[in-house]
């Protein structure tokens, strides 16, 4: 059973940081690339930021460049998304997807298998 689950979201005042944390099971986490997508109400679902299966290739959108960071663990199966200087557009629920293919890294073509999501709150 292929499995992807989201932690870390909350609520946080404009200005602070969340660490959010995709672990996966089910399937061999070293071959694929992660990214994390984000929905907020009434918004079509965005890439924010995906890295290949050996880490060393990141892209980050450019409406959170500076401020988010991907990295990966893959020993613990677990992806991060670190984001610091959170605004209030920031709001959304944040989805982690895994995919074998890396072309189009923030297209959520390019992904096979998705989480639940965690909501990410950005009070002013």
């Amino acid at each position: 059973e292929v499995q992807l689950v989201e932690s870390g979201g909350g609520l946080v005042q404009a200005g602070g940081s969340l660490r959010l944390s995709c672990t996966v099971s089910g399937f061999s986490f070293d071959d694929y690339a992660i990214g994390w997508f984000r929905q907020a109400p009434g918004k079509e679902r965005e890439g924010v930021s995906c890295i290949g299966s050996r880490g060393a290739s990141t892209h980050v959108a450019d409406s959170v460049k500076g401020r988010f960071t991907i990295s990966r663990d893959n020993a613990k199966n677990t992806v991060y998304l670190q984001m610091n200087s959170l605004k209030p557009e920031d709001t959304a629920v944040y989805s982690c997807a895994a995919g074998l293919r890396y072309i189009l890294p923030l297209d959520k073509e390019e992904y096979d298998y998705w989480g639940q999501g965690t909501q990410v709150t950005v009070s002013s």
